[in-house]
């Protein structure tokens, strides 16, 4: 049960050209007042592909956990604290994804 490779991987030196110019602008700084946003900020405020199915996906877990717990008392179990506890948990991983989807952040500082 060996691994498929048999010998030590070799790592790849890349040349830097020094023939192509550089034709990328540097950011703009930002101004003094305003937070500088992280890259994985950026990342999720910019894809909403992935805050669509990131907040639906959070949407759905919490109903379910909410549903799990909800069940014995339908059928007529008194709810104990650990049930309530399991709603709460499920309520608030359903409130994290709608702030995903309606992304209240991302309106205060706009980036194009």
């Amino acid at each position: 049960m060996g691994s498929s490779a048999s010998h030590a991987v070799e790592p790849v030196k890349v040349a830097a050209s020094s023939e192509a110019p550089c034709s990328a602008q540097p950011a703009p700084l930002a101004a003094a007042g305003e937070p500088t946003p992280s890259a994985a900020e950026l990342g999720l405020r910019n894809c909403w592909s992935c805050r669509l199915l990131s907040g639906a996906g959070l949407i759905g877990a919490g109903g379910y956990v909410y549903w799990v717990a909800r069940k014995p008392m339908k059928m007529g179990y008194a709810p104990s604290p650990g049930t309530i506890a399991q709603m709460v948990v499920g309520i608030s991983i359903a409130c994290w994804g709608v702030v995903i989807l309606t992304d209240p952040k991302g309106k205060a500082y706009r980036t194009v």
